[in-house]
């Protein structure tokens, strides 16, 4: 048997088998198998430009129907799970009871083992997902999109955060106050006038969440408030050790980044999402050090970079160029040269910094006032001690090994010290090459006119897009 025909085999067995699972129709097994050998042949977007605009067209209705396929299955999921727990018929929760109170929650999380914050529709392991299903949980919520939601930033995969904020309308046992309104359908009279002793949002809450994630305050606020829009600047920290870096000559890069500049050659550009303005504003970037200069290659420091909004991996970019300039590969005026987006309109091509060190550290609104519950900050400090506990043991241990180490490889040979290497990714060149001798990436302007081009494509095609996906549907 040919190599071809073993993996068309293979396709329509995995296939067979994931669409057992729903009881799917044949014409809709036959439709799946057509869309994965569709999807095996493109491993690229660049391989969309060598297809004719049929192709294209027939391309974008299969994925756009196959979008649909996914989100019928979850949608029947989330129906089958709803009518039973544990075997045992869910009791029907009257919302209609309670007034709403529009909130705002301040979290921390460790984003390590999470794929980034904002939900996904192919992991459950996302830190959004997991405070929904807890808000759900607690029947402070009905639904997501009732609920009036808004983050204040979008950390990605592995990254952490000790002050992210959401604002959202919760369940409310007040019948007036800040942020109190009246939801449709309230049936009023159920309540005695003057009760007000609110729903302790954190402690029911974190009883709930995973270990990782922990609600450390809210906050009643107007219903204007949006925790995205509302926010005045940002505070990101990024620590790393100081290994073989020169941190004199990465502070002068750093202190180049303050100011209004565009960083679209400090970023991850996201045209896609229709992000085409990359001016921003950093008010400030300083590198300080966390622990005794006496620990040498092991001294911790932090970068701490403050704005009022950034772009998509805008941080992880600025840090791993300042790690070329303290390994002294750049000259801090690189940053300059970068900022600099009439002479260099096209970013070199680069890797970033590693996402493990990276915390959205604070988040600072006007006129709001945090409602701490004391035992709940107490619960919180011993649980994250237990967590640093947990984790400084590990470090010790590690650190007693290198100290060993180290003292028995100093008796042959210099010492040591690349503790910055993981923090570097990608493949590490034998001989370095300067950044603005490298290939470059797609200017803005690229970019900008392949999507508008894709575009038009789809509104072409967005009539029989539709047509595919309602017959697909209705198979379903």
């Amino acid at each position: 048997m040919s190599r071809r025909k073993m993996d068309t085999k293979l396709v329509a067995t995995d296939t067979l088998d994931s669409c057992s699972k729903i009881d799917e129709k044949p014409q809709v097994l036959s439709a799946k198998l057509t869309m994965k050998k569709k999807k095996q042949k493109f491993d690229h977007d660049d391989d969309l430009e060598l297809l004719s605009k049929e192709e294209l067209i027939s391309r974008v209705i299969q994925l756009q129907a196959h979008v649909q396929q996914l989100k019928n299955i979850i949608t029947k999921q989330k129906m089958q799970e709803s009518k039973t727990v544990n075997n045992k018929p869910v009791k029907s929760f009257d919302f209609k009871r309670y007034k709403k109170r529009h909130v705002a929650l301040k979290l921390l999380y460790l984003g390590w083992e999470y794929q980034g914050f904002a939900a996904q529709e192919d992991t459950n392991r996302t830190i959004e997902t997991q405070l929904f299903n807890a808000l759900m949980k607690t029947r402070l919520i009905e639904s997501r999109e009732t609920s009036n939601y808004h983050r204040c930033g979008r950390t990605d995969k592995g990254v952490s955060a000790f002050s992210q904020v959401i604002s959202l309308d919760l369940r409310s046992n007040c019948l007036e106050g800040k942020g109190i309104f009246v939801p449709d359908g309230y049936a009023e009279g159920n309540k005695k006038d003057g009760q007000c002793e609110e729903i302790h949002y954190v402690q029911i809450l974190n009883k709930v969440l995973p270990p990782e994630i922990r609600i450390i305050a809210w906050a009643p606020v107007v219903n204007s408030f949006s925790a995205r829009f509302d926010c005045l600047k940002r505070t990101y920290k990024y620590f790393f050790p100081k290994g073989d870096l020169n941190i004199e000559k990465m502070e002068e890069a750093a202190q180049y980044l303050v100011g209004e500049h565009d960083f679209r050659n400090l970023c991850k550009m996201d045209v896609g999402n229709g992000v085409v303005n990359y001016n921003r504003n950093i008010l400030q970037a300083i590198i300080s050090p966390l622990t005794p200069s006496s620990d040498k290659g092991y001294q911790l420091f932090e970068l701490t970079v403050v704005g009022q909004a950034f772009l998509w991996h805008q941080i992880r970019c600025i840090t791993a160029i300042l790690f070329l300039v303290g390994q002294g590969k750049e000259k801090p005026t690189i940053i300059l040269d970068l900022l600099d987006v009439k002479q260099h309109p096209r970013k070199p091509q680069y890797t970033m910094a590693a996402e493990l060190p990276l915390v959205l550290f604070d988040c600072q609104f006007p006129d709001v006032q945090w409602q701490y519950d004391t035992d709940g900050l107490n619960s919180l400090i011993r649980h994250l001690q237990n967590h640093w506990t947990n984790h400084c043991i590990r470090t010790t241990i590690i650190k007693q090994m290198l100290t060993d180490l180290e003292n028995l490889h100093g008796e042959h040979t210099e010492s040591i010290s690349c503790q910055t290497e993981y923090l570097t990714m990608g493949a590490k060149p034998r001989i370095y090459k300067p950044l603005l001798e490298r290939p470059h990436c797609e200017s803005l302007e690229d970019r900008i006119q392949h999507y508008a081009k894709r575009q038009k494509i789809t509104q072409d095609s967005e009539s029989s897009s539709e047509k595919a996906t309602s017959i697909l549907s209705i198979h379903l």
